[in-house]
């Protein structure tokens, strides 16, 4: 059985995400393009893979993982020599599983609400994440003792809590554009050479 990683991807989608972290352990991977306006996405032979019809979708030694935090979480582990997970047994794994869940949990949908300007829940304490200003207080003072959400170590979690964060001040989402926290942080994230690879793919593109 092959170790190649089958990875589909589209430019326009979470498989940025992915991408990332697939340079970033080093994987060997192989690109099959998922076209969206063609419906690829919708496509029978996709659907068998992820039901969903979203990406990104990988398959590895015969096994699919979907959802993108779960990827990332995936590809830390099974390439341990990367060293973007802490070892099972380490303190530090539980603030790593902290930051990596609560990207998925907690900042997406609130920055999703802010940004498609859907109305606050009638008891904040009825949803599980909060509020977006909630989530961007808890990541600021995160982020403030940095330089990484594990400190001084880039994990996973950056690459997907930061992935998000970089895309919502790239669109304007409020308390990150300008903040220094944020902006040093991003800046950060977009010195990695394999963030910068996958950048480079997608122009290409």
């Amino acid at each position: 059985m092959t170790d190649e990683i089958v990875f589909y991807h589209n430019p326009q989608s979470r498989a940025q995400m992915a991408h990332w972290m697939l340079e970033e352990v080093g994987a060997p991977y192989r690109i099959v393009p998922i076209d969206f306006e063609k419906g690829e996405h919708k496509a029978p032979a996709f659907l068998a893979l992820n039901p969903m019809g979203k990406l990104p979708t990988i398959v590895h030694r015969g096994t699919v993982v979907t959802e993108t935090a779960a990827i990332i979480a995936y590809l830390a582990d099974t390439f341990p020599q990367a060293k973007l997970a802490p070892a099972i047994g380490d303190p530090a794994r539980g603030t790593y599983y902290r930051w990596l869940f609560f990207g998925a949990g907690c900042f997406e949908p609130a920055l999703l609400d802010e940004m498609m300007k859907r109305p606050p829940p009638p008891r904040k304490a009825a949803v599980g994440w909060g509020d977006y200003n909630d989530v961007v207080t808890t990541l600021k003072t995160a982020l403030a003792k940095g330089p990484y959400l594990l400190g001084e170590a880039f994990s996973a979690a950056d690459v997907y809590l930061g992935s998000e964060i970089r895309w919502a001040m790239m669109f304007g989402a409020p308390g990150l554009k300008g903040e220094k926290v944020f902006d040093d942080y991003a800046a950060r994230l977009a010195a990695r050479p394999a963030l910068q690879r996958t950048m480079g793919a997608k122009q290409a593109g």
